[in-house]
């Protein structure tokens, strides 16, 4: 699973855009945390934003407030509503943002599910909530969410830099310096599992 962390300053833009993938059919609310929902995987995004603003102070120290997180499973990883909603859950509260207010949304506008969440990083004394190596630990979450729920690990590798790695590769395999590793017995160049002996 691949999540994606974005701050920015907008939460009606973050709203909206996830409203109109509903208004499309190409997505439903899942669940909430302090925000109105009225079950029906509907968002009504004036609502949304009321209930938001009841938890942001007005005199906010936060320049960025709004959290964007979309959360990627593999396309092969089948999961229910229920299971999704976990998910969003528990990575939210292992990142720190489980009390906060937040929307969770289920899009289905590509080839595969996935989760886009929107919270605010502000605290009730309109304090940012520590942020401090969210992508570090937002991996560490995602993969103990892959382990628990039987997911697919993500791809660590890019595919484009290995390709590369392995072109050079061939290029010093007949270069005057394999020549002579060669000579002196071999030498070995790996990079993301793969191994060339020159």
């Amino acid at each position: 699973m691949v999540a994606k962390i974005s701050v920015g300053n907008s939460l009606y833009g973050a709203i909206a855009y996830n409203g109109e993938k509903i208004n499309e059919a190409q997505g439903r609310l899942l669940t909430t945390n302090r925000i109105y929902n009225d079950g029906s995987g509907k968002v009504d995004i004036n609502k949304a934003m009321e209930g938001f603003l009841t938890f942001m102070p007005p005199q906010m120290k936060v320049e960025k407030p709004v959290v964007h997180i979309s959360l990627n499973p593999h396309p092969e990883d089948v999961l229910t509503d229920a299971e999704l909603q976990d998910i969003a859950r528990e990575y939210l509260e292992k990142l720190g943002f489980g009390n906060q207010p937040y929307l969770v949304f289920k899009h289905e506008d590509i080839d595969r599910h996935h989760l886009h969440i929107v919270t605010v990083r502000v605290d009730d004394n309109g304090k940012c909530i520590s942020d401090k190596n969210n992508y570090y630990r937002s991996k560490q979450i995602t993969r103990e969410l892959e382990k628990k729920y039987g997911l697919h690990g993500a791809e660590r590798r890019n595919r484009r830099l290995v390709e590369e790695i392995k072109k050079f590769l061939e290029v010093l395999k007949s270069s005057a310096f394999a020549q002579k590793a060669r000579e002196a017995g071999g030498y070995d160049i790996s990079h993301a599992g793969e191994v060339a002996r020159l």
